[in-house]
């Protein structure tokens, strides 16, 4: 039987409903745990760590360092790993530590439940089962387990509050459908070497979302020393203002003669920015941007963040940024 480490880490599914909303429960969580899902131990040998309790919302690149160092710390132990986090920074850990794990050979599959455990109609119990299961196979990289799916971890976004289908991954097929079969799709392996925790992030990157009427003034108080990445949300493939007073580009040329990184990443969840299809983007591409492709922002984010804290040099960090290291463009 293979041996699964089951790491807590907060969110809904370790929440207790309480009156009109819910909280945190860390004292009760393992023991709902195992009184609701006894057969858990007919999938696996589980062992559970309580790493940390919190609402995901709270969640930065210190809890991500913690986490991999939690699987660095038991890697050689067990055959997988399932993490329980919150659903709404999901998609950031799970795509933070797709980048730092290196060379993965083992699964580490998250998930949580739009409502506590401890409710009736919780889909914590299939979310749960479905995970346990999922790290049993061979799967070796970060992915996402959710609504009987399995979605690359850094390909994944949360699509919805109210559903209990909370996630989708809008540009790639799914790693498994889960029936009264798991049926898996990809099956693919990123290893150039050994396993190595190279978990580190840089918090020197700033998001900008384009709409109309943005007001370019307002970007004039940036201080640009303390920023090294910038990452632009913009229309459809790639568009953003460049007419009259509202134009991005003289913003953009600041970031250029300051050394910051430009990428751009669309607003829109499906397909791919393409920066040469319209007069915008090609005036981005004049001004020094790089595209981000299919990426999205939670990838695209956690990716800088990870190049800025591992690279110096402008051209690296842009080359590498264009490339897909784990599966994640």
């Amino acid at each position: 039987m293979k041996k699964i480490l089951l790491i807590q880490t907060g969110g809904t599914i370790a929440m207790n409903a309480k009156g009109a909303g819910v909280e945190l429960d860390p004292d009760r969580w393992s023991k709902v745990l195992y009184e609701e899902i006894p057969e858990l131990n007919e999938i696996a040998a589980i062992t559970t760590f309580p790493l940390f309790f919190e609402d995901s919302s709270d969640l930065n690149a210190s809890h991500w360092i913690k986490l991999a160092n939690c699987i660095e710390e038991n890697y050689k132990n067990y055959d997988g790993f399932v993490i329980l986090h919150g659903t709404d920074t999901m998609a950031y850990s799970a795509s933070a530590l797709s980048f730092g794990l290196k060379n993965l050979e083992k699964p580490v599959i998250f998930t949580g439940s739009q409502l506590p455990m401890s409710t009736i109609r919780s889909d914590a119990r299939r979310n749960l089962v479905n995970a346990i299961e999922l790290a049993t196979m061979d799967f070796k990289e970060v992915g996402i387990c959710f609504n009987d799916a399995l979605y690359r971890g850094n390909r994944a976004t949360k699509m919805s509050i109210g559903d209990f289908d909370a996630f989708n991954s809008p540009n790639f097929s799914p790693l498994a459908d889960i029936g009264i079969q798991i049926q898996t799709r990809v099956l693919e392996h990123f290893r150039q070497g050994e396993f190595t925790n190279e978990a580190t992030y840089s918090d020197e990157v700033f998001v900008l979302t384009a709409h109309p009427n943005l007001n370019p003034a307002l970007l004039e108080g940036l201080n640009l020393d303390r920023i090294r990445a910038v990452i632009l949300r913009a229309f459809g493939s790639g568009n953003f203002c460049v007419k009259g007073k509202s134009s991005l580009l003289p913003f953009l040329n600041r970031c250029k003669d300051a050394g910051v990184v430009v990428a751009i990443v669309s607003q829109a969840d499906f397909d791919s920015v393409d920066l040469t299809q319209y007069s915008a983007g090609r005036a981005a591409l004049k001004h020094g941007a790089i595209s981000g492709n299919d990426m999205t922002l939670e990838a695209a984010l956690t990716k800088l963040m990870f190049l800025l804290a591992h690279y110096d040099s402008k051209t690296d960090i842009e080359e590498l940024f264009q490339q897909s290291l784990v599966g994640e463009l």
